[in-house]
């Protein structure tokens, strides 16, 4: 058998299963405390600066040199700390993602809704270049919503993916023996095609997550049944498109949102602008999205791996074109 064909076949193998090779060159500073550095301001009051980026997932995100921690764990670390420290009064979530899985973006709205109903501090939502499905189911229990004029967000809805590896493995001669102790055991395997009946059962999980993520959205954004009905074809929204509809509520820039997170928490014009880091960085400012100097993945021409590797087979918030 030709070994590239092999080869191709154990990594089409290894993508399915969302495995992946790492070589671990770097020890990670993940494991190091976050701490409060000072942006900007200088008053009373403290507006607290977490940005939420990439694919979003529950696990740690593992990259060819090493791992650091999911957006789910740094996101509730840094709202405990947010949580924790009185004088600060709100904090202002940078969102920058396309979504992920179903369970990582539900999660995050659940942490952010707990959040605001525990504490009574402020959350506003600054969106930068996509905050699409699950990345802005995530900022859906924000009391203020900003996009960035060049912001694409929407895609209000939910993609079921699998690898189909059968025609890989029709062309190298390799099949896959199944033993089974129901006849939908191995419903959804990327080693033979799905039957008519299971596509039916897909689209049925697919529907009813789905009707979560619109009731969402009925819930926290007074939209018109006529914008709802725009809102749930799953299509993506230039910033002036999703103010019109109702999706945001305002567009601007970073400044413009912590100028509103101030007003909302009553804070003066000159109230500090905090952020938790791993590291302390020389004229830092609140474009910095990293907690740490020290490199803790693999980049490709600053491409984020996460988002080049084929994602395992599941649910998703996500809107991946191109794909």
């Amino acid at each position: 058998m030709n070994p590239t064909r092999i080869l191709l076949f154990i990594l089409a193998l290894l993508m399915a299963s969302g495995c992946a090779p790492k070589v671990k060159l770097f020890a990670s500073k993940a494991t190091e405390p976050l701490r409060e550095y000072v942006l900007e301001g200088d008053g009373d009051g403290k507006i607290a600066l977490i940005h939420l980026r990439g694919f979003l997932m529950d696990q740690p995100r593992q990259g060819l040199l090493s791992a650091k921690p999911s957006q789910v764990q740094e996101l509730v670390s840094n709202l405990k700390l947010a949580e924790a420290d009185d004088d600060v009064k709100g904090v202002v979530i940078a969102v920058d993602s396309p979504g992920g899985t179903t369970t990582a973006s539900d999660i995050l709205y659940h942490e952010l809704l707990a959040f605001r109903e525990r504490t009574g501090k402020k959350v506003v939502t600054a969106m930068f270049d996509v905050a699409a499905s699950g990345g802005y189911y995530a900022a859906l229990p924000s009391d203020w919503i900003l996009a960035h004029p060049t912001t694409i967000t929407g895609s209000v809805g939910v993609i079921f993916m699998r690898p189909r590896l059968n025609g890989l493995m029709d062309k190298i001669g390799v099949d896959v023996e199944v033993s089974k102790s129901g006849r939908d055991k191995d419903m959804g395997s990327p080693f033979r095609p799905a039957t008519e009946e299971e596509r039916e059962l897909f689209q049925s999980i697919t529907d009813t997550l789905a009707s979560r993520f619109h009731a969402l959205v009925r819930k926290h954004r007074d939209l018109s049944p006529d914008s709802m009905a725009v809102v749930e074809t799953a299509r993506v929204f230039t910033a002036d498109q999703a103010l019109k509809l109702g999706l945001v509520d305002q567009i601007g820039y970073l400044e413009d949102a912590f100028a509103k997170a101030r007003t909302l928490c009553d804070l003066p014009k000159n109230a500090s602008v905090v952020a938790y880091r791993r590291d302390a960085y020389p004229n830092d400012n609140p474009y910095n999205a990293l907690s740490t100097a020290r490199p803790e993945k693999f980049s490709l021409l600053g491409a984020d791996t996460d988002m080049l590797l084929p994602p395992r087979a599941g649910f998703y918030y996500i809107w991946l074109p191109g794909r």
